[in-house]
């Protein structure tokens, strides 16, 4: 019954404290919980509301235990007292109105049932199979012997008898503790009666130790059983090895002996030989060295020498190779402790020397004649102060030459100045005293051929410069390729001498007299018989070359003049030899970055004449002598200023933005006047234009034919040929006959013009097209302004604006739109494909050019539209046939037809008068609906059929319209 009701709150007894005690933490931390009920009241009677009296586990605060309980569970279920047992616990403790309900499930947990196991028992039935099996066949394996383990644990089990105070390490009777643990003297008391029982107790006691006694004699003789074999084999070993170091003391005892004998009879003397060898190398040391102190005394005298010739190289060498000597081979020589403080001096005088020879190099090459010649001056002299200032680590001389360069720019430009002021007798100096005044008098011819000249004179400048850089850049490239070469043979050398002394040392194990001789003359002279075997192994690397043979070779060294033979010779292509020294502490960065800055001085020296240059530019522009140039004159001076803009780039490899910019700036300003003179003159056609047809002179003729196949190209002059041919009434282009207008002529050769000049000048491209979108533009709208607008009538003075004004003027419009897209084509193909976006000018151009000519066929159809209207609302159906109406019409129609076909195409011609038609078939309708005339075969349908005839007759009978549906039934409504 118990079981039943498992989802009882009353906590089993072995897991209460627990229960509780976790519970009463959740309190503590959270909130505090509501006095819950307890699980058996004191009357258990049913009444809800006695509830609350009882004791609540979480309120109380209290350690809950199994005594705190009233009943059990089976107890309160099966209470006797009660008449009638409850059906329910549940519902007698906590009210009628606990009932048992379903609960619901989560919403947030998922259904588990056995399908979802179904992948896993088919995963591991297998397994469980194999496994099952593998139990079956394999029997478990005993690891220990059962005897031995037998054995093993009896005797741990009698060891556990013994008393654990009697294992410790530091087990002492004279310990007190200890005594009294082993020997307990209380049970040993003569008082009372006790005798018996106290000699029964230390016969007990004895009996206990000498069975603690017996256990571990036991446990050591089974333990001395167990390793007696190694035992006696360690006291045999012991035996033998005492006979071996008797032995062995007797075999030393004799061969000390013999050594003795051996040591007294052949080494004393070998000995003697090698201490008189030792004194001998040490009194050649001393010789070399008093020869090379003598040597070094003569550096101060031989220096002066090499300084006499400007051999700074050899100087420097030999300054350096002393002071090398002076620390390593003669330190400490009182003699010389001054002469290193004094080649130091004499070290920074000639630095000295160098940056000012250098200087005056510099200033006798960049201020020599400037003419053809662009060879290098004195290059030998260039080459050796180069390798002077790099050994000395002056790397900024370069600097030197850039100011040179400099001041040597505005002489050139000033001398050509003077030269050509002298020249020209209209400008008197003693007036004019300035040179940029004088220069301001001269004419454009004049100040062309003076700027002809400085450009001329600055490339020759540009080459000498790059010469002489490029001699300083491969001297630097020179050691910078030693550098590598050195440290490729060094990594060689390495190599080879860790190979090397791995086999030294393999020799020298196995020769030990060649070792000992070789450490006792210092690698110095050997004796005859140990210098061959010597001779075939390397010296140590400790060692110092102090031989006889070697004695002279600091002399030889210090007195060459390139002061070592650390210097290598070679030869430019220029025939110039150069002595390239190892002992130049430049690092490959360093080299590199000299060289870029070498290289960026030539760069710097383009920069220099450009800027110069532009200040001479800017100094003539002052007056607004530039932007008064003509575009002959102004593209000769532009193709000039390219040139050498590209003479330049090509010399120095880098493009100078200074002139460029300042041929721009003036590019632009002339594009500017250019548009607007043209502009003006435009301006001023127009407004004088009388919009009738005029004569094209044979040179415009040649011009329009000179733009054959998209291409823009200048016509051939034949001023003979020209002055023969006759001006003709129409333009030809590409078989097109072009009525124009002596504004549209001209139109067309200013057009040409912006064409020109932009393959005169590429770089005003953008700007032309600009200019020209706006000057088309201008165009249509004054245009548009004089004819549609009516302007003309108040400007020129015309009376009206005829269909001929019209015509004429929508066949010019016709003219500029035909050259629209060859002009698209000449810009293009000199544009950047980025600057692509800025032909869409000519695309909005052309959409407004065909919007006007069709605005001016709107206007012809409106003027014939109105007379329709004018004339047809009056017309009425009566005889006599063809009516006063419709003659008017024709002869209107006729009046029309003449004044616009030879003006305007067939095509458009005949399109024009279709417009015109329907509109005359619209309005003719309309009035026959008003007179209620229609279609029935009447009188009055036979009337108005015979007018239509003579308009169709008329209207086809006019020159190029005999072929043109007219479709006059339209004229009569449709029967419904």
């Amino acid at each position: 019954m118990a079981s039943s009701h498992s989802s009882s709150p009353v906590p089993q007894s072995n897991s209460s404290d627990t229960f509780f005690k976790k519970e009463v933490d959740a309190t503590k931390r959270f909130r505090p919980v509501k006095s819950l009920p307890d699980v058996c009241p004191k009357e258990p009677t049913g009444n809800p509301n006695n509830l609350h009296d009882s004791p609540s586990l979480v309120v109380d605060q209290q350690r809950w235990t199994i005594y705190h309980s009233k009943v059990n569970l089976p107890a309160a279920l099966n209470d006797p007292r009660l008449a009638k047992r409850e059906s329910d616990f549940f519902t007698k403790t906590w009210g009628v109105d606990f009932v048992d309900t379903e609960v619901t499930p989560s919403f947030y947990l998922p259904q588990i049932t056995k399908e979802h196991f179904a992948l896993y028992q088919q995963e591991i039935t297998p397994r469980e199979k194999v496994h099952e099996r593998c139990k079956n066949i394999c029997t478990p394996k005993d690891t220990f012997d059962r005897t031995l383990l037998h054995t093993h644990d009896k005797s741990r089990t009698d060891l556990e008898q013994v008393p654990k105070i009697f294992m410790k390490p530091d087990f002492a009777l004279e310990d007190p503790l200890t005594f009294n643990a082993v020997l307990p003297w209380s049970h040993f008391s003569t008082a009372g009666g006790k005798g018996n029982r106290d000699a029964a107790s230390s016969k007990l006691l004895q009996e206990k130790l000498s069975h603690y006694l017996d256990i571990v004699e036991v446990n050591i003789a089974h333990q001395i059983s167990l390793r007696s074999e190694a035992f006696f084999h360690a006291m045999t070993s012991q035996h033998e090895l005492q006979d071996y170091l008797r032995k062995t003391s007797q075999a030393v005892k004799l061969l000390r002996e013999k050594i003795a004998k051996i040591d007294k009879v052949m080494c004393e003397g070998s000995l003697r030989v090698l201490r008189l060898s030792l004194t001998r190398n040490n009194c050649i040391k001393a010789y070399n060295k008093l020869k090379l102190m003598a040597t070094v005394h003569q550096t101060q005298p031989t220096v002066q020498l090499l300084l006499s010739t400007s051999e700074y190289v050899g100087a420097l060498d030999l300054i350096a190779t002393t002071q090398e000597v002076l620390q390593q081979e003669l330190q400490g020589i009182h003699s010389f402790r001054h002469l290193g403080s004094q080649l130091c001096e004499l070290e920074k005088l000639i630095d000295k020397m160098m940056i000012a020879e250098f200087s005056t190099y510099a200033r006798n090459d960049l201020n020599r004649p400037l003419e053809d010649d662009c060879q290098v001056l004195e290059e030998e002299r260039l080459v050796s102060l180069v390798f002077g200032l790099l050994k000395q680590r002056k790397l900024n001389f370069y600097e030197i030459y850039g100011d040179e360069m400099i001041n040597t720019a505005k002489n050139i430009i000033k001398q050509c100045v003077v030269n050509t002021v002298s020249q020209i007798e209209e400008i008197d100096t003693e007036v004019v005293v300035k040179l940029a005044d004088q220069m301001r008098m001269m004419n454009f011819p004049q100040w062309f051929d003076l700027l002809k000249n400085i450009f001329s004179k600055f490339t020759i400048f540009l080459k000498r410069v790059k010469a002489t850089l490029n001699t300083i850049r491969s001297v630097v490239f020179l050691v910078l390729d030693k550098n590598q070469k050195n440290r490729d043979l060094e990594d060689t050398l390495q190599k080879n001498s860790a190979k090397e002394s791995v086999v030294d040392s393999e020799v020298a194990y196995l020769t030990h007299e060649g070792m000992f001789i070789s450490d006792a003359f210092g690698d110095g002279e050997l004796p005859a018989g140990a210098a061959n075997s010597a001779s075939q192994r390397n010296t140590s690397p400790n060692s110092e070359p102090c031989s006889s043979d070697s004695v002279s070779e600091p002399e030889c060294t210090t007195d060459s003049s390139s002061s070592k033979e650390h210097t290598s010779s070679s030869v430019t292509p220029g025939g110039v030899e150069m002595m390239i020294s190892d002992d130049m502490k430049l690092t490959d960065l360093e080299l590199v970055r000299l060289a870029n800055h070498i290289q960026e001085l030539l760069y710097n020296a383009s920069d220099i004449c450009h800027d110069r240059s532009v200040k001479f530019l800017m100094a003539r522009a002052k007056d607004g002598f530039l932007e008064k140039l003509n575009s002959n004159e102004f593209v000769t001076l532009s193709r000039l200023m390219e040139g050498f803009i590209l003479d330049t780039e090509q010399i120095c490899g880098r493009k100078s933005m200074s002139l460029r910019g300042a041929l721009q700036s003036q590019a632009n300003r002339f594009v500017n006047r250019f548009h607007e003179e043209r502009k003006t003159k435009l301006s001023l056609l127009l407004d004088n234009e009388r919009w009738k047809q005029a004569e094209v002179p044979a040179e415009f003729q040649d011009l329009v034919d000179s733009v054959s196949d998209g291409r823009i190209s200048p016509p051939e002059k034949k001023p003979t040929a020209t002055e023969e041919r006759k001006p003709a009434e129409f333009l030809i282009v590409e078989g097109q006959k072009y009525a124009t207008v002596g504004t549209v002529l001209l139109l067309i050769r200013i057009i040409l013009e912006y064409c020109q000049c932009v393959d005169n000048i590429p770089s005003i491209t953008t700007d032309m097209l600009t200019r020209l979108s706006d000057l088309l533009k201008y165009f249509n709208s004054r245009s548009c302004q004089l004819v549609l607008g009516a302007g003309a009538l108040q400007v020129v003075g015309l009376k009206t604006i005829t269909t001929k004004n019209l015509a004429l003027s929508s066949r010019c419009l016709q003219l500029i739109v035909h050259y629209i897209p060859i002009i698209r084509a000449h810009f293009e193909a000199r544009l950047q494909p980025k600057q692509f976006s800025m032909l869409r000018h000519f695309d909005h151009i052309t959409k407004d050019y065909h919007d006007h000519i069709a605005e001016i066929s709107a206007k012809l159809v409106a003027i014939m539209d109105s007379l329709f209207d004018k004339l047809l609302s009056k017309y009425e159906v009566k005889a006599p046939v063809p009516s006063a109406c419709f003659r008017n019409i024709c002869k209107q129609m006729a009046k029309m037809h003449e004044a616009i076909y030879d003006l305007l195409p067939e095509e458009q011609t005949q399109m024009l008068f279709l417009r015109i038609n329907a509109s005359y078939k619209l309005h003719l309708k309309r009035q026959l609906a008003h007179l209620n005339v229609v279609n029935d075969g009447g009188p009055l349908n036979g009337l108005v059929t015979s007018d239509v005839a003579f308009y169709t007759g008329n209207l086809q009978a006019l020159k190029g319209l005999n072929n043109l549906d007219l479709n006059m039934a339209e004229i009569w409504e449709q029967k419904r």
